[in-house]
C-alpha cells in the first residue's frame, strides 16, 4: 500500500497564520538578543516561548491529520511524510550555516578560522540528520548541538515527539493521554518554578541538564496539542486570527516578571503561558474562520513561510551577531537599520527557499519516497 496516496485533510488557515506570526517573533527575538545587557532587558523578552507554542501546534496538527488514519497508514508511511515535510529545510539550513561559517568574523568566535574544513563538513553532514553533535565537536564555542544552525535543536526534539507518537502514544486512550499530559504539565511546572534562571530556556546542548529541559519543553505542549485535537469541540470566535495574533504578541513581548529577586514569578508566568494560555489560543484559532479573502491570503502566506523562516533565518543572524559584537556598546537606535535589513533578508530568503527549493524538494520526495 502506498501511504502517500492518503488524501491530505484541509488545513486550519488561522493556525497556519499563527505559526507564521510566532516565527516572525522568533526572528525579532534573535535580533534583539545581542543588544540586551541581560535577560531582564531583552526587548522581546519571552520570544523563546514561541518554540513551546510550535510544539503545541505540531501536536494538534499531527493529531488532526493522522489520529484517525492508522487503519490505512503504516509507521513507515508516517515517517516518510514527516521526513518529506521537515528534512529538506533542515538540510538547507545546515548548508547555509556552513557556507557562512568562516565569514562570521567576530570576537565571539576567536577560533572559528582554525577549524579545518573536514571538521566543518563533518558537522554539516551530521547536521543533515538532525542528530546532535557532542561537545567535543562544537566548532563555534557556544555549546550547541547544532553549531551551524542553532535553532535545529527544536527539530531534534520534534522528531523525538513524532517517534513517541507513532510508536506508542497514538495507541493511548483519551484517558491515558490525559494522564500523560497531566504528568508532563507537573514536570514542566516544576522546571519553570525551580529553574536557576527563572525561565524554561534550554535544550540546545547535548548534556543532561539541557536534554532534560528539551524533553520537558516538548512533552507537555506536543501531547497537550494531541489531546486538544481529540477533545476540543469547535466553537465560533469572531476575528479569531486578529485576537489570537494579538495574544501571542502580548505574551511573547511581555517584559521579564519578578526581577532578579523573585525569579520564580517569571517561571510561573511561563508555566501559565505554556500550560493554559497557549492551548486556549490554539483552540480559538482552530475554532475561528477567516473573515475575508485578504485575511485568508495573509494566513496562507504566513503559514507557508513559517517553517522556512524558522530554519533559514539563523545563518543570517550569525552575521548580525558578529557585527553587533564588533561594535561594542551599540544601541538599538543605532542598530535598527541593520536589524531591519537582516529581518527583511530573512523573510526574502525564506520565501525564495520555499519556492525555489522546499516545494520542489517535497514534490520530488513525495514522488520517490514510496
Amino acid at each position: 500500500m502506498n501511504n502517500n496516496n492518503i488524501a491530505t485533510k484541509p488545513h486550519y488557515p488561522i493556525l497556519d497564520g499563527l505559526r507564521g506570526v510566532a516565527a516572525i517573533i522568533v526572528v525579532a527575538f534573535h535580533l534583539c538578543e545581542p543588544l540586551a545587557t541581560s535577560r531582564f532587558t531583552q526587548l522581546v523578552n519571552h520570544g523563546y516561548l514561541a518554540v513551546d507554542f510550535f510544539f503545541l501546534l505540531s501536536g494538534f496538527v499531527i493529531g488532526y491529520a493522522y489520529d484517525d488514519r492508522w487503519n490505512k497508514l503504516t509507521i513507515g508511511g508516517f515517517f516518510r511524510r514527516r521526513i518529506e515535510r521537515l528534512q529538506p529545510l533542515i538540510i538547507l539550513g545546515m548548508t547555509l550555516g556552513a557556507i557562512g561559517f568562516y565569514f562570521t568574523d567576530s570576537t565571539l568566535w576567536p577560533l572559528i578560522h582554525t577549524i579545518p574544513v573536514w571538521k566543518l563538513l563533518l558537522v554539516m553532514l551530521i547536521g543533515y540528520t538532525v542528530l546532535p553533535i557532542p561537545l567535543s565537536m562544537d566548532i563555534r564555542g557556544w555549546q550547541e548541538m547544532h553549531p551551524l544552525n542553532s535553532v535545529a535543536w527544536s527539530l531534534f526534539f520534534e522528531y523525538i515527539a513524532n517517534i513517541l507518537y507513532a510508536v506508542w502514544v497514538r495507541k493511548f486512550s483519551t484517558l491515558a493521554l490525559s494522564v500523560l499530559v497531566a504528568i508532563a504539565a507537573i514536570i514542566l511546572f516544576h522546571l519553570a518554578l525551580t529553574s536557576a534562571n527563572g525561565d524554561v530556556t534550554g535544550g540546545w546542548t547535548l548534556n543532561v541538564a539541557h536534554i532534560r529541559v528539551g524533553l520537558t519543553r516538548t512533552m507537555y505542549p506536543f501531547f497537550a496539542g494531541l489531546l486538544l485535537s481529540r477533545v476540543a469541540k469547535p466553537a465560533h470566535f469572531r476575528n479569531a486570527f486578529f485576537w489570537c495574533s494579538l495574544w501571542i504578541a502580548v505574551l511573547l513581548f511581555m517584559p521579564r516578571i519578578g526581577g532578579a529577586d523573585h525569579l520564580w514569578l517569571n517561571g510561573l508566568y511561563e508555566a501559565i503561558c505554556i500550560i493554559f494560555l497557549f492551548p486556549a489560543i490554539v483552540y480559538m484559532g482552530a475554532s475561528g474562520k477567516v473573515d475575508n479573502p485578504v485575511e485568508n491570503k495573509v494566513c496562507k502566506f504566513l503559514g507557508e513561510i513559517s517553517y522556512p523562516l524558522y530554519m533559514v533565518h539563523y545563518p543570517l543572524v550569525y552575521f548580525y551577531v558578529a557585527w553587533i559584537s564588533n561594535h561594542k556598546g551599540i544601541t538599538m537606535a543605532e542598530a535598527w537599520p541593520y536589524a531591519l535589513l537582516t529581518f527583511s533578508g530573512a523573510i526574502l530568503l525564506a520565501y525564495m527557499s520555499l519556492k525555489l527549493y522546499d516545494e520542489p524538494a517535497r514534490r520530488w520526495l513525495r514522488k520517490n519516497l514510496k
